[in-house]
């Protein structure tokens, strides 16, 4: 049974990001009808100085945060006060982001160009040349750590900051971490999404990466290795397993990259100094 209080911490969030939807249940050899709720995803055009560079399918909350992110870990723009404007228009079909950003970086953007949609578990859907694909990881120099004990305790208390997945069980979380403390999370269909608004919110509120982590109840892919290093972060923990490409990444950058981070346990993949009991 969903409470009423966590409906409408969702609902208060302004967009449809989820649906209620009619439904059999069948269970112990019975089947009754039901109300369900679905997580929502919907395409977001990212349009840049007027020229529409990707279509992505996201869960239509923090935008504003996504579109911060996006622009930044994809080498769009090197800071936040470069995203110069951002205003969301909400159509028929889907919802539109136009952001102005310097023209320096505009005329770069061709080089960086998207022809396809990003489907929702994809980061590199419509990239059009190989270079643009696989880009270099930045090298990371946190000085912080991780103790096992604030990896246990972040895991645990993860799930009650996921306000949508409690009722959809659809949603991916990102979570920054410092200390013993979630600072914050951001939730959506795409993992990679995710993580963009995670990144948007932190350089929005100008935080400190250089000690505390990264958490998420995905796998570890390529593009999360890729964005989390985009902004200087040292430590990424998943709850799922790394891909063979991001712990190369991994090592590569510098990043402290730990995998099936759960039940008390986990793996370190690279440079595991950072990590402590």
């Amino acid at each position: 049974m969903v409470s009423e209080t966590l409906l409408n911490s969702v609902m208060e969030m302004g967009w449809a990001n989820y649906q209620s939807v009619s439904v059999k249940r069948f269970h112990n050899d019975v089947i009754v009808d039901q109300d369900d709720y679905v997580a929502e995803e919907v395409p977001v055009v990212l349009v840049y100085n007027g020229l529409s560079h990707v279509v992505m399918l996201a869960t239509p909350t923090n935008l504003e945060d996504f579109v911060l992110g996006f622009s930044i870990s994809e080498g769009i723009i090197q800071s936040a006060d470069e995203l110069e404007n951002v205003k969301t228009y909400q159509r028929a079909n889907g919802i539109e982001m136009r952001l102005t950003i310097p023209q320096e970086r505009f005329i770069n953007l061709s080089d960086k160009a998207r022809n396809l949609t990003g489907r929702t578990g994809c980061g590199l859907c419509g990239s059009t040349t190989l270079k643009n694909a696989i880009k270099p990881p930045r090298l990371v120099k946190g000085d912080g750590f991780i103790s096992s004990f604030e990896l246990i305790q972040a895991i645990t208390n993860l799930q009650m900051h996921q306000n949508i997945n409690q009722l959809t069980g659809a949603l991916h979380a990102v979570a920054w971490v410092c200390g013993q403390e979630i600072i914050a999370v951001r939730e959506d269909v795409g993992r990679h999404n995710a993580l963009d608004k995670l990144i948007g919110a932190l350089l929005k509120r100008k935080t400190d990466v250089s000690k505390g982590f990264i958490l998420t109840t995905s796998r570890a892919s390529y593009e999360m290795i890729q964005k989390t290093t985009a902004i200087g972060v040292s430590i990424f923990a998943a709850i799922s397993a790394p891909t063979a490409l991001a712990i190369r990444l991994a090592h590569r950058s510098g990043l402290t990259l730990i995998g099936f981070a759960r039940n008390a346990s986990c793996v370190i993949y690279s440079h595991p100094q950072r990590f402590i009991l």
